[in-house]
């Protein structure tokens, strides 16, 4: 008979939204007890015991789990470096949303991190004790506190729900009331609660509860064989050196047990010389030593040659040393990498960030050249710097120190430096950088150097045959600019733009669609320009040169400029 594990859970949501004080709330820390078969405090994690989720439900509904295992750490953080084989290990995770504001920045950035790893979620609404008129009832569910409160009051309750479903819809998610669900996997379950009053906590508790039994099926089933888990963090403790807070998902890790980890350097083979989890017995020491743990859990790890183990990356226990080795490159093997071409520079605070920010800026197809984890260094402005595409000369960084040195090498170079502990503004910020940066480099531009364009005359308006010559033109492609030379199909150069109009008033430029009045001294119209004619920028071959080094056309434009190109060198 298979064992059942617990579901490893994650809480996400904005700052300021509550999640953690629902951490809080649920690891029972502002209560602490500690008596037999209450919570548990674990390395990274408090364990849950199904005796608790009922002593909040007040529910008899048989669970078969024996538990649920929260990461104490909420936010990208925890999820992020809780990953394996590109996905991440958590079985559920709640999504703590403010009642009252509803979906805001860091909300989307977590709905876009469940959505991207496929992980089943709640809603926990929260703060409803701030609705105008809700009396509150300390520690009852949310059910007999709602049948209490007046109808107004529901009636607001309901607006704000309603409010929130349709934020959520504009991400791909249809969402109801928990108590209103008919087919959870239809739906997503939103419930209210206030972890001040600890209002619905206990349905929140049962919800994800039943929801992980019910439907995450063969996933739950732990294997009795060596122990795999996810580096949670890496820190130097007084008399240990340097440990590991691992979150173990499946097996047993036994004091003995030879481990693989990831490191700058490579991967690395050590032996666990120590496990430890927080002493829950109440006397002085910090830490119990335990002889082994079983998954799911949090433990730390004491063992020798730690030092540089990467955050987020695997944890396997050697049973066969070969294939765990290529487990682990499969894991990491298209994360952390050079590949040596044109792109921009990523370092981030653990392999899980890098993996999600990856993901964000292959959809806005922005190169990468090296991908890392660690603090912003010098190395890393000078790679980025030595790109020959200037609008990759960036390096972004997420969530991790930026060295002085780094800085002082970025002014020195002109390289940019793009950073936020948000992940999904990178790309964004990316993105808007470069636009900036083309819209500047083209007002350079069109003050120095011809702009490509490409004009029709348009039939039925020469208004003036000479001196000067007043004609009408669409633009075609391009910006045709007060001053630009004109040439024809031949390459001839027959005149200069003196002015332009559009509906009676002077204008310095007109852009592709407009139709506008042109003058110019030089030409005769009905001798050197014709209706319907086809005319072009006049450009030399320096122009055309230096035209070639940039990247601020459109494609159109880049057209524009091979037909010119064509007919300059057909006409030498």
């Amino acid at each position: 008979m298979s064992v059942i594990r617990s579901p490893i859970v994650c809480v996400l949501g904005h700052v300021d939204h509550g999640k953690t004080t629902v951490l809080d709330v649920v690891r029972g820390s502002t209560v602490a007890t500690k008596e037999a078969g209450r919570i548990t405090q674990m390395i990274g994690a408090s364990y849950v015991p199904k005796k608790v989720i009922f002593d909040f439900s007040k529910s008899k509904q048989k669970l078969i789990i024996p538990g649920l295992l929260f990461i104490d750490t909420p936010g990208h953080e925890a999820f992020a470096n809780l990953r394996e084989r590109g996905g991440s290990i958590a079985d559920m995770a709640i999504l703590v949303v403010d009642i009252m504001q509803g979906v805001q920045p860091q909300t989307i950035e977590s709905i876009k991190i469940l959505k991207d790893a496929k992980t089943p979620f709640v809603i926990a609404a929260n703060k409803i004790d701030l609705i105008r008129g809700w009396k509150s009832y300390s520690g009852l569910s949310f059910l007999e506190s709602l049948e209490k409160q007046p109808q107004h009051v529901k009636e607001l309750l309901d607006e704000r729900l309603y409010v929130l479903m349709g934020q959520i819809s504009k991400y791909g998610f249809d969402s109801e009331r928990f108590d209103r669900i008919d087919d959870f996997t239809r739906q997503i379950g939103i419930v209210p609660i206030s972890a001040k009053t600890k209002e619905g906590i206990g349905e929140l508790l049962l919800l994800v509860a039943g929801l992980s039994q019910r439907y995450l099926g063969k996933k739950l089933n732990l294997t009795e064989g060596c122990g795999k888990g996810s580096v949670i963090e890496v820190k130097e403790v007084k008399g240990l050196g340097t440990t590991l807070d691992v979150i173990l998902y499946d097996g047993i890790l036994k004091k003995g047990d030879e481990i693989l980890v990831l490191s700058k350097e490579g991967i690395k083979k050590t032996k666990v010389r120590g496990l430890l989890q927080p002493n829950v017995k109440g006397s002085k020491e910090v830490y119990l030593n335990v002889d082994n743990v079983a998954a799911a859990a949090g433990v730390k790890i004491i063992a020798p040659d730690l030092e540089g183990t990467i955050p987020g990356s695997p944890m396997i226990a050697v049973s066969d040393y070969e294939k765990d080795k290529k487990e682990i490159r499969k894991q990491v093997c298209n994360i952390m990498f050079e590949t040596g071409e044109d792109g921009i520079v990523l370092k981030a605070d653990s392999l899980g960030s890098v993996e999600a920010i990856l993901s964000l800026l292959k959809k806005e197809n922005i190169k990468v050249r090296e991908a890392g984890v660690g603090s912003l260094s010098k190395k890393d402005v000078m790679s980025a710097s030595s790109v020959k595409d200037r609008y990759l000369r960036v390096v972004i960084g997420f969530n991790v120190a930026i060295k002085d040195d780094a800085r002082e090498e970025a002014e020195k170079t002109g390289t940019e430096i793009i950073w936020s502990d948000i992940i999904y503004r990178l790309p964004e910020r990316y993105v808007e950088w470069k636009a900036l940066e083309l819209e500047r480099e083209k007002k350079e531009l069109i003050a120095e150097f011809p702009w490509p364009f490409k004009l029709k005359i348009l039939k039925g308006f020469f208004f003036r045959a000479n001196k000067p010559a007043v004609f009408g033109v669409e633009v075609l492609e391009g910006i045709l600019k007060k001053g630009a030379g004109l040439m024809n199909e031949k390459g001839e150069r027959i005149g200069e733009v003196k002015s332009i109009q559009l509906e009676g008033k002077s204008i310095n430029s007109a852009e592709k669609g407009e139709k506008v009045a042109v003058s110019s001294d030089e030409i005769v119209l009905n001798k050197t320009l014709f209706e319907k004619e086809i005319l072009y920028s006049f450009m030399t071959r320096t122009h055309l040169k230096e035209w070639s080094k940039r990247t601020v056309l459109s494609k159109e434009e880049e057209e524009i400029t091979k037909e010119i190109k064509k007919i300059v060198l057909n006409s030498i």
